[in-house]
């Protein structure tokens, strides 16, 4: 039976956590992928297929942005560390921002923001309807990030909608397996569904000793 009684973080860590300068410090360093793509974008350092650069950039930084914030409570329980709660809503919105980003660089690069040609696309490979759904389940939680938006949903409502997080998860590696797949490169796409399935897996395991209980 799993147990949650675990060691107390070090004093200095959980100083650091809530420090009030913590959350400046994960916002701008949660900012650095989009800085250093806008600048090499400028000054040209994308690569011969700039586009396609731009697009596989912020689809990877938004897989890894999802297991980050997947990563914060198994963390935050495993260590002891409540503090880490604080940062979850944050970088969870930075998911948001990079998919917001990827969608934005498919349908401005790649489509010419042509909307019937790019509905066609959705339509017609099922590799982008899987992304596109991703994006769409993710919406909702973004835009009920916040704190009245708790207080409007109650908190049995909020915690059940932003279970969807989970299908997001699922939708994100099916999306990426199926773009690298006609490629004959996935390996990348097992490292991703390995973290995320032993994060997701983590979870279940907390969820049945709990009802064990």
């Amino acid at each position: 039976m799993m147990t949650l009684d675990m060691p107390r973080p070090p004093i200095l860590l959980k100083s650091l956590l809530l420090h009030q300068i913590a959350k400046p410090v994960i916002f701008f360093l949660s900012s650095l992928p989009f800085c250093w793509l806008l600048y090499a974008a400028i000054t040209n350092q994308l690569g011969a297929n700039p586009a396609e650069a731009l697009v596989r950039a912020t689809g990877d930084w938004t897989l890894r942005f999802l297991c980050i914030v997947l990563a914060v409570t198994p963390l935050r329980v495993m260590t002891g560390t409540p503090a880490l709660a604080r940062f979850r809503r944050m970088l969870g919105l930075f998911v948001y921002f990079y998919v917001a980003l990827h969608l934005l660089s498919y349908s401005w690069f790649d489509m010419g923001f042509e909307l019937p040609d790019i509905a066609k696309d959705i339509a017609k490979r099922p590799f982008i309807l899987v992304g596109f759904s991703a994006f769409l389940l993710l919406t909702p939680l973004a835009f009920t990030s916040f704190n009245r938006a708790i207080k409007a949903l109650g908190g049995k409502r909020w915690q059940a909608l932003h279970k969807l997080v989970y299908l997001v998860a699922g939708l994100a590696i099916l999306h990426f397996f199926w773009m690298r797949a006609g490629k004959h490169n996935v390996t990348e796409v097992f490292i991703y569904a390995a973290i995320l399935g032993s994060l997701l897996g983590w979870r279940l395991t907390l969820f049945i000793s709990k009802n064990r209980r």
